[in-house]
């Protein structure tokens, strides 16, 4: 049997564009772990853990944070295993490995329960079992109760399955205190209450997209008005919680002034959004969201990491 150049060159295409060529396949299983979601979830965890009082030792320090970011790992390919025939219709989705045709949905299944049991079996053996039975709890909440539950049932899956990400940063805490303290509770509330607005100004932008496809988001139920309205109560009540660590000996009163301002811009940025039409506010708000949470546990995790090398 003989094989021309010709079709040896569309053999070689052909595998590319499976996905197969240099470390392409290898990069589909990785977004399976939505790296994006996870490092952000590293971040806030690793941010709980140094603010936390008492001190914990660097290897399992380093452990926690591996496994909570397996476990967030976990959450994201179960959450494509199981929203693989919705991503497929939605054009912000619609390339990720699954619906694209470069991942069996089966492998995303397999991966995410063998890297749940691992996460969660190697958090709670080696640091501390209340950690490991919050992470659990955390990938339980993430793909049944928001993910195969309220995502498709109610305009407050955003406000109820916000809840998934705000665990990272108490499951820190007690894995360095070994007990869940107001100060886990009060990170836990920061990123609860951030998460209604910052992920409604996407779905103002994606509003005829998700009412086309059945998903019910708060701009598509309840209306543009009740949403912007709903943006600004939930952005006041991010900007007061993200004060209180500086009032429970978490922070300094230098954090305090430092939160107070971009809590400020915060709420300035959803009463913008209420009161313009312009699609570009939005859009805008969503992008300093993203860094309004970032420069806040940015902070909480430079002062406290300064304060552990004091002492």
């Amino acid at each position: 049997m003989s094989t021309t150049p010709t079709s040896g060159v569309n053999v070689v295409r052909g595998v590319a564009a499976q996905g197969w060529v240099g470390d392409t396949a290898v990069g589909d299983y990785f977004a399976l772990l939505k790296p994006r979601v996870m490092s952000l979830v590293v971040f806030t965890a690793l941010a709980g853990m140094v603010v936390a009082p008492g001190s914990i030792h660097p290897i399992l320090g380093f452990v926690a944070i591996l496994c909570i970011a397996m476990g967030a790992g976990a959450s994201g390919a179960l959450n494509m295993w199981y929203d693989a025939d919705l991503d497929g219709r939605m054009a912000r989705t619609a390339n990720r490995p699954i619906p694209a045709g470069r991942v069996p949905r089966g492998d995303a299944l397999v991966m995410g329960i063998g890297l749940s049991v691992g996460s969660v079996v190697m958090l709670g053996l080696s640091v501390d079992w209340t950690a490991g039975a919050l992470l659990a709890f955390t990938i339980f909440f993430y793909v049944v109760v928001y993910s195969m539950w309220l995502k498709r049932r109610t305009p407050q899956n955003i406000v109820i399955g916000g809840a998934a990400g705000a665990f990272p940063p108490m499951i820190g805490w007690v894995a360095a205190t070994h007990s869940i303290d107001l100060g886990a509770v009060v990170l836990f509330l920061i990123i609860f209450l951030w998460t209604p607005p910052h992920f409604w100004a996407l779905a103002l932008l994606k509003s005829e997209e998700y009412a086309k496809n059945g998903i019910p988001m708060m701009p598509v139920v309840k209306g543009v008005a009740r949403t912007k309205i709903e943006m600004v109560v939930y952005s006041v009540l991010v900007a007061v919680t993200g004060v209180l660590p500086s009032f429970l000996d978490m922070a300094s009163m230098v954090y305090g002034g430092f939160a107070a301002l971009l809590g400020a811009a915060f709420v300035a940025f959803s009463l913008i959004v209420l009161r313009t039409s312009d699609p570009v506010w939005p859009k805008r708000m969503y992008g300093f969201s993203i860094l309004y949470l970032m420069l806040l546990f940015a902070f909480l995790l430079v002062e406290g990491g300064a304060q552990a090398l004091a002492s």
